[in-house]
């Protein structure tokens, strides 16, 4: 039988998009309500609608964005909370795909392995594992959703003497439901949006709790109930009052990013201030709270209402800036020649990125090596046809940049439509483009694995765009046939 027959007898679907978390659910939204009649699917590797909101069930879990801008375009968020905790978030998206009716495009426990595209037959022939088993279909679109980071466990870095230790160590990506921390020594390693969630959750019921870091993060304090968008809410209304709310999230975020990479010197006076303020009389905050790059440079912490800092200035929690030497049975030997003595060590060490999933991608029996390849406007990839992915924003909620993917994704097969093309591949013909790292980012779990990513471009629209206001006029209202995306016929 030839290739052509056997892709013949497998089942087809116009859209197959691969993840069932926040992303995912709203690209099906884009999907659905603009070609009801097109068939699609959600493969989805775990049994659980929500991704990253299913997945971590660490104490204090919750979004460091603001819900106006972290939740979806097309669906107002109408809690009180302006940050919410990992269950509401989780709810959240769980209503969104029930109402829709989402929910039933949806297979769980579809892992997807790989991917081939045929030019001949214009589409991609996807392989997923199922219960151990094989599962093959094919599909005219593929659309990525998996989000960028290893589901199967975090970054654990090796500690000397980690065995001798006598207590318990957990990494937040694998939180025990049954783990009894009540009146406990608690040492969690780690200074970034995890730690600063976990020391003021885990030290309402801890003995103590102390953060452990190498070096400093900012950590700035904002309301967790924005007074505007409530007020805006009973005024006007939740579906009136969301975008307004939106806007206005947005421009301030843009402001803080721009003053930033301005006037850096600026914010960072504004942080510190704002820190001193919150924290017991002559606390050490150029030790403990003064890092050595810039504001954005490495996001930035949110703490609702000042909890972390509240947690320390009632002696719940403590702060240590050092290095570890090594694990003893009782806690950690510090390289300072201190000693942090522990009966719980969460090490909050970050995440391991994987990108797609771990996919691989086939082009006309080709592998795609992705370093080799160039980012689209940060959603497709050079040489890569019919083939979308989201990845948000670093530097403000990652649902404004997939929410614009999806209404681009929307626009681009409208395009196809109308002309009656079967395939759209972006092409980077420009020899004096030159390359740049996708993610622009310091942060340590991006900097262990960009080199496994595409790259970006010199110059649009060849570049990843950290701008959602540039960016939301690019992909609404741009041009679809711009010159590096090449359409063909079958």
């Amino acid at each position: 039988m030839s290739e052509g027959a056997q892709l013949e007898h497998l089942e087809h679907l116009d859209v197959l998009i691969v993840g069932a978390g926040l992303s995912g659910i709203g690209a099906a939204h884009y999907i659905q309500s603009a070609f009801p009649k097109r068939s699609y699917a959600i493969l989805e590797g775990r049994d659980a609608i929500g991704g990253t909101w299913d997945l971590f069930r660490y104490p204090g879990v919750r979004s460091d964005s603001d819900m106006q801008t972290f939740g979806y375009r097309f669906k107002p968020w109408l809690q009180a909370k302006a940050f919410a905790d990992g269950p509401s978030i989780l709810g959240y998206v769980r209503e969104t795909a029930t109402e829709a009716g989402i929910d039933r495009h949806i297979r769980f426990g579809h892992r997807v392995v790989r991917a081939a595209w045929s030019t001949a037959d214009a589409r991609w022939t996807v392989e997923a594992v199922h219960d151990g088993e094989p599962v093959r279909l094919t599909c005219t679109f593929l659309y990525v959703c998996s989000g960028y980071y290893h589901y199967d466990a975090g970054h654990k870095p090796p500690f000397p003497g980690i065995e001798q230790f006598g207590g318990t160590v957990i990494h937040p990506q694998e939180w025990p439901a049954d783990l009894d921390y009540d009146d406990k020594r608690i040492v969690v390693i780690g200074s970034g949006a995890t730690a600063v969630t976990l020391v003021p959750a885990l030290a309402e019921r801890a003995a103590h709790v102390t953060m452990l870091q190498r070096s400093p993060t900012y950590i700035f304090s904002l309301p967790s109930e924005d007074p505007i968008a409530n007020w805006l809410r009973r005024v006007l209304g939740g579906r009136a009052s969301y975008p307004v709310t939106r806007w206005k999230n947005v421009g301030m975020g843009t402001l803080i990013y721009r003053l930033s990479r301005r006037r850096p010197d600026v914010l960072k006076s504004m942080i510190r201030k704002a820190n001193v303020r919150r924290l017991p009389p002559g606390y050490d905050v150029d030790t403990h709270f003064a890092p050595s790059y810039n504001p954005w440079d490495q996001r930035l912490c949110v703490a609702p209402d000042g909890d972390f800092f509240a947690a320390i200035r009632r002696g719940r929690a403590s702060v240590a800036t050092d290095r570890i030497s090594r694990f003893t049975e009782t806690g950690l030997l510090l390289e300072s020649g201190g000693e942090l003595d522990a009966d719980v060590v969460i090490t909050a060490t970050g995440l391991r990125l994987l990108v797609f999933g771990g996919i691989e991608l086939v082009v006309d029996g080709r592998e795609v090596k992705l370093p080799e390849t160039m980012a689209y406007k940060g959603m497709m990839l050079s040489g890569v046809p019919n083939f979308v992915y989201t990845i948000g924003y670093t530097n403000a909620s990652w649902t404004l940049k997939a929410d614009l993917v999806g209404q681009y994704v929307v626009r681009l097969l409208k395009h196809l439509d109308a002309h009656g093309y079967a395939q759209c591949v972006p092409v980077n013909d420009d020899p004096t483009i030159t390359e740049r790292p996708l993610l622009d980012f310091d942060a340590g779990y991006v900097l262990r694995s960009v080199h496994e990513f595409p790259k970006s471009g010199s110059r649009p629209p060849w570049q990843l765009g950290m701008s959602y206001a540039h960016d939301l006029v690019k992909f609404r209202y741009g041009r679809i046939d711009d010159g590096a995306l090449k359409f063909s016929r079958r």
